[in-house]
This record gives structure tokens, sequence and C-alpha cells, in this order.
């Protein structure tokens, strides 16, 4: 019994020592590990574009009461000499939007794009009337037409069913942006792996812990290749339109795949809103991809934070080394500039936006 004892206090003993050493072991999320680099590299931050670019893709949601002399100041600052807002909503809205624009003087410096509401495609006379619609915006001042992921996600018909983008009754819309020489910026789904695990082989961990309401399944809405396969359908459906894939159409990971559909797709463009951290972590080939495609590509930001564009800039324009992404939950990793050619970047900051948006001018950038 005494044996039993003394066996039992020093088993007390051992688990109390394993237990202490185990506390003395340092310990954190994977949330908090982000340590300072120790890597001593040149550094080149760059807070104006060399050249005077035009922004695609921004979001501006009261432009039509917004103090556009500040918006003007700070694009002035950044070297942006034309921003486009997609959130233009169309009908009055956009109108309210666009006559502001012109009584405050800035009609070729900030340009709109329309919207749609597909909600309502069941009504019987909605293909006709949203095709009105957008002939009323453009004669009101709209240069484009933005389509939302939540058009071909999560709208539904009376029955339920998802609306997917490539629906026929909204064929004649894209077709009448052919006809008035108006692109279409269409975001579809989000970064595949939302629709992936949220286990540790994710690339996008953090993002989904932080902001879980991004974590979809499998087949929510869709499976992920369904929601971009019927993006590419809508774009070789109508070969007069010309479309612009957001975000790079998903595929900033995989540019050789990009590639193959922008070959396949000559009224395909793409811009490279919130995915500059994809590019910067690949600039050997991507400095080859943008350098080949050098037509079809955009300058786009997404929302609008003027800090922000200066990540942009060091990407595309220096040769800088090992630097951080402006959000860890979208970027873990370190990025690497591009150092592009002045060709490449006038062509990526003005001169295909200008081919393809009306109104857009070069020699203001000149």
């Amino acid at each position: 019994m005494k044996h039993l004892l003394l066996f039992a206090l020093f088993l007390t003993w051992s688990c109390s020592s394993i237990a202490q050493e185990e506390e003395k072991e340092p310990r954190m999320d994977f949330e908090d590990y982000d340590p300072p680099s120790t890597l001593v590299v040149p550094e080149n931050p760059v807070t104006s574009a060399r050249f005077p670019f035009l922004d695609v893709h921004s979001h501006h949601w009261r432009m039509a009461e917004q103090d556009l002399d500040q918006l003007i100041r700070e694009m002035d600052s950044l070297n942006m000499q034309v921003i486009v807002n997609l959130s233009g909503r169309g009908g009055k809205a956009l109108k309210d939007i666009t006559d502001h624009v012109q009584e405050s003087g800035y009609e070729k410096r900030i340009l709109v794009f329309t919207n749609i509401n597909i909600r309502s495609i069941d009504d019987p006379d909605w293909t006709e009337e949203t095709v009105k619609q957008i002939e009323y915006d453009v004669a009101n001042g709209a240069r484009g037409l933005k389509i939302y992921k939540s058009q071909g996600m999560t709208n539904t018909d009376s029955s339920g069913n998802r609306i997917k983008i490539n629906d026929p009754r909204i064929a004649p819309v894209f077709e009448k942006c052919g006809e008035l020489g108006i692109p279409v910026l269409i975001h579809s789904a989000d970064p595949k792996s939302f629709w992936e695990p949220h286990d540790e082989n994710n690339e996008r961990w953090l993002e989904l812990k932080l902001r879980p309401r991004r974590k979809r399944g499998p087949d929510d809405p869709a499976p992920w290749e369904t929601i971009i396969a019927e993006q590419h359908d809508l774009f070789r459906s109508h070969p007069n339109t010309t479309f612009i894939a957001a975000h790079f159409g998903w595929f900033p990971n995989d540019l050789a795949k990009l590639g193959t559909l922008l070959d396949d797709m000559p009224n395909m463009y793409v811009e490279c809103g919130a995915i500059i951290a994809e590019l910067g972590r690949q600039p050997r080939f991507a400095k080859q991809f943008l350098t080949k495609y050098q037509d079809r590509i955009l300058f786009g930001k997404d929302s609008y934070n003027p800090e922000e564009y200066y990540t942009y800039f060091r990407v595309l324009e220096t040769a800088d080394e090992y630097f951080p992404y402006y959000k860890r939950y979208h970027a873990f990793w370190r990025m690497y500039g591009l150092d592009l050619s002045d060709e490449v970047l006038q062509k990526m900051y003005y001169k295909n936006a200008a081919k393809i948006i009306p109104g857009v001018e070069v020699r203001m950038f000149e």
C-alpha cells in the first residue's frame, strides 16, 4: 500500500512537471504571427503612379451627394486622371449621379457604369424594360454596365432557382450593350478557395476564419467551376460585346489558364482589382504574362482607399523585393515588384481603357 501511495505521488509530480514544462513552451494563434522582416533590401515605396491612370473598378455609393472636389484632390495626389464608379444603379439614381458630376465640371474625370436588377426577371416585360433602361442610362451618361456577383449567384427567380448569368432572358441586354458600344464589367463567383474545405490546406484559411460568411459549400449556390463556365459561355455567346472580367476572372493564380481564355475569347479583357497580391508573389511569370497580353489588361482597384493604391504602384512599377500586402488575411505572403516597362504600364494604366470605354480621351493622359 505504501508503495502504491509513493507511486501515485511520483506520478502526480511527473504530470505536474510536464504540464509546467508545456506551459513554458511559447504558443500563439496563427492570426497573430506576423513578424516584421529582418531582411535589408532597397525599398522604393511609390505614392503616385509613374503615368496618369484610369481606375476601371471603383465604388462610390453616394456619389450624387458626394464632395467631388475632395475626390478629385485625392485622385490628383495619386496621379489618377479618371475614375470609374461602377455603382451607378440605373434610372433616376444614375441620372442624379451624372447630373452632379456634370454640374461639378468633372464629366471627363468621373465616369459611371449602370447596373440592372435581375431579381424581377420573371416579370413578363423584364427583358424589354431592361433593354430600355440601358438605352435611357447611356443617353444620360452611362459608359458601361456592371454586373455584380449577386446577379448569377444569390439572386433567385420566383421559384427559388438561381438565375444563371447566361440566362437567355438577359441576352438582349448584353446584345444592346454591344450595339451601343459600351463594355460590360462582370464579377462572377469569388476565389475558388471559398468553395474548398476550411482546413490546413486552404490558402484562404485566415480570411475565412475572420470573414466566415465568405465560406461556401461545394454547391453553394453552385460549384465554382459551373459559375465560371457560365461566364465564359456568356462571353462566347456575344462576340460583338466587350466584356471585362473583374479580378482577372479569378484566375490570377493560374495565369497560364487565363492566357488560354484570352486567346479563345478576343472580346474578353481583365482588370486587376483586389488581386495584386497574386501577381506580386509570382513576379517573373506575371511580368511575362502582362507583357504578352499587354493589350488586354486594365488597371482596377475595387474598394476605394487612396493609400492602398501605393501597393499597386509598387508591385507594377518597381523591382522591390519581399514587401507585405496591406491586408494580411488576403495574403500572408510577401510580394515582389514586376518592374513593368513603360509601354506595358501605359497600356494597363489608360490606353486599353481608352479603346473600349466611350469618352476616355488618350490626350488627357499625355
